[in-house]
């Protein structure tokens, strides 16, 4: 049943390994990482903010640019980059009136990339 994704193969035996168990327990991260992880990836659970990333990751963007790209209103793009700034994933710059977003940092795009290779796999 290896090509059945939705199978669940469980264990049938009682036995605790408890070596194994520890070993692992002892190399958990802390569970307010754990936590803060998770919060992480719920950031990337929208579409909108997903789109927002693909064009910061080929240039900087104000927010009227990204809402015509995305064929959206700057109001609810400006929603999703707060967002996307609170989980430190884009960062901006102002120039005149104009504020200019891009990356926070080159992490952000490495998460993405491995994200978009396990999905292509």
């Amino acid at each position: 049943m290896s090509g059945n994704r939705n199978f669940v193969e469980s264990c049938s035996c009682q036995v605790i390994h408890e070596e194994i168990v520890n070993k692992v327990r002892s190399l958990m991260p802390e569970e307010e990482k754990l936590y803060d992880l998770a919060e992480l990836f719920k950031v990337f659970g929208d579409t909108t903010r997903i789109k927002i990333l693909c064009a910061l990751f080929e240039s900087e963007m104000c927010v009227c640019d990204i809402a015509a790209l995305l064929n959206m209103n700057q109001s609810a793009i400006s929603h999703q980059l707060r967002v996307l700034k609170q989980a430190r994933l884009v960062k901006y710059r102002k120039e005149g009136k104009v504020v200019y977003y891009s990356l926070d940092d080159e992490h952000v795009k490495q998460v993405f990339e491995v994200g978009l290779m396990h999905v292509n796999e």
